[in-house]
């Protein structure tokens, strides 16, 4: 069986306590018992394999380090700008995107967004999605989870994809396919995601003064919550991070 992934706020030689939330899903759900092998990280690209040494209680137990890893900043960077989808569709895009392996995601309140984060709604809404790419960053064993951002506007999308080595918007009526796209060796890949409705021509036209070209994935249009997920594979094989 493969050792299950827990997140820790140190990583280190010698023996580690795994407690809280994350110690009581070791012990009281995974069941982890002393010899039995464990994976820990931070989330930061740091990680430690060992052996459970000791349980006590339901929600404590101690981890003895055999080895420890890290897993360096990637190159290129990829972010993904994703519209707000409708219901629980943006947990299922932060969630594929991570396993895949996406770096950041950016939630992007668009014009024609049904759904717009306000209030307390929208501080909720940032966490789940928080805490879905952690937990998807651990059942995809990455020592490096994505970071989601605060909301974004138009306007600081536009900012990102100034800065961007390489900018683009998928548009189902993009001239150019992503595929054959000319991509940077190393910097910032920032890509958009739009929503149901699609890109508004405003919002297009602000995208490509700050340098974003549209591109398409391919002949079929793909649903915005699955779109930055083919993306995000794609970008990964043609970068050779999947090599």
């Amino acid at each position: 069986m493969t050792a299950p992934v827990f997140v820790v706020d140190r990583i280190g030689h010698g023996t580690v306590t795994l407690d809280g939330p994350e110690g009581r899903h070791a012990v009281s759900v995974r069941r982890l018992r002393v010899g039995e092998e464990i994976v820990l990280t931070d989330g930061a690209g740091h990680g430690a394999y060992g052996t459970v040494a000791a349980v006590e209680g339901k929600d404590r137990l101690e981890v003895r380090i055999v080895g420890l890893r890290e897993e360096p900043e990637p190159e290129p960077r990829i972010t993904v700008v994703q519209a707000l989808p409708k219901g629980d569709r943006g947990e299922l895009a932060v969630e594929t995107m991570t396993e895949t392996g996406v770096d950041a995601i950016v939630p992007w309140a668009a014009a024609r967004c049904i759904t717009q984060w306000k209030g307390d709604r929208g501080a909720k809404s940032l966490a789940k999605w928080r805490a879905t790419a952690r937990e998807a960053g651990k059942q995809s064993r990455r020592l490096r989870f994505p970071v989601v951002a605060e909301a974004a506007t138009t306007r600081k999308v536009a900012e990102m994809l100034a800065g961007a080595a390489f900018a683009g918007v998928l548009h189902e009526e993009g001239a150019e396919p992503l595929a054959t796209a000319p991509l940077p060796p190393s910097g910032d890949i920032v890509l958009v995601v739009g929503p149901e409705g699609g890109v508004s021509p405003e919002e297009l036209a602000a995208f490509a003064q700050a340098g974003a070209k549209p591109y398409r994935l391919g002949r079929s249009v793909l649903r915005t919550s699955t779109a930055g997920t083919a993306a995000t594979a794609l970008l990964l094989g043609r970068t050779g991070r999947w090599s």
